[in-house]
């Protein structure tokens, strides 16, 4: 069987969502369609790929593997075919993203892009994920990721987040009373999620740090003061995650991209593309507690 970028990508879409269901409405397959589609490739490497769990699937040994070059193999593709059709594109793409995926997911996807298409500008906005919705309907960007409790009309799944309680290495303010926590400013789905789930679970807290950026919060964090809520993705660097029932559980971000509905220059679309292709080399978000 041939690896083509079809097969590929449904492939890498199974194993970004670990959901037949949700893959299929990545790639634009029913969910049987994408259970055909994935068994075969199975059949014709001659090992399972993934294995059936409660609430959807995950990835063998051999699925793991498989994603590595599946997403090499998609780069490779998008590279060659863009390199023949537009090695001279150029224009400006103006992209705006949650503070937290600017800072620890783009530089590697713009580095890459800029590779390829040296010519694009690429202009970079940081806002609230309902800001920067309101911006792309208003014309002031062309492409958005937004972290959000439910997928908006016309987003795109690239993957869910899991959120994690991170505590300091060297300290331990989380058993402290009122609990200090560092947040994102008012508006935030992290910080209302945080301050909702310590609510409901009566455990008196305080807002200790606050502040509009991922840096910002961390160094709280790092430096003893606090805990915070944060991706799963996010870098554990100086931070442990806290084990579960020491604080309340906090709910999963869909993590999704929204286009220009009529985007005016190719270079939208190929940036689209990237920003998509690398979100799928994270097979899962979620991290193993401490």
């Amino acid at each position: 069987m041939e690896l083509t970028p079809d097969i590929l990508r449904t492939f890498v879409a199974a194993a970004r969502t670990l959901n037949f269901t949700k893959a299929g409405i990545e790639v634009h397959r029913t969910q049987s369609a994408v259970s055909i589609q994935i068994r075969k490739l199975e059949e014709s490497l001659g090992c399972p790929l993934f294995r059936r769990v409660t609430r959807g699937v995950e990835l063998t040994d051999s699925g793991l593997s498989l994603l590595r070059y599946a997403n090499r193999l998609l780069q490779l593709h998008n590279e060659a075919v863009a390199s023949v059709t537009a090695p001279q594109m150029n224009g400006v793409v103006r992209l705006g993203a949650a503070e937290d995926y600017a800072a620890l997911h783009l530089p590697l996807i713009l580095k890459r892009f800029a590779e390829s298409y040296p010519l694009v500008q690429v202009e970079l906005y940081c806002d609230l994920s309902n800001n920067l919705l309101d911006m792309l309907a208003a014309g002031q960007i062309d492409i958005c990721l937004r972290n959000t409790a439910t997928l908006d009309p016309g987003g795109t799944l690239l993957g869910m987040e899991p959120l994690v309680w991170v505590s300091p290495v060297d300290a331990s303010p989380e058993e402290l009373s009122p609990l200090p926590i560092a947040v994102f400013h008012p508006g935030c789905i992290y910080r209302g999620w945080a301050i909702q789930a310590l609510e409901n679970q009566g455990r008196d807290f305080r807002i200790a740090y606050s502040s509009p950026s991922i840096s910002g919060v961390l160094a709280a964090v790092r430096a003893g003061l606090a805990v915070s809520p944060v991706g799963a993705s996010t870098p554990l660097d100086g931070l442990r995650v806290l084990s579960k029932g020491i604080l309340p559980a906090l709910p999963s971000a869909m993590v999704s991209m929204h286009l220009a509905a009529k985007p005016e220059i190719p270079a939208i679309q190929h940036l689209a593309r990237y920003i998509e292709e690398a979100f799928c080399a994270v097979p899962r978000w979620a991290r193993q507690s401490a």
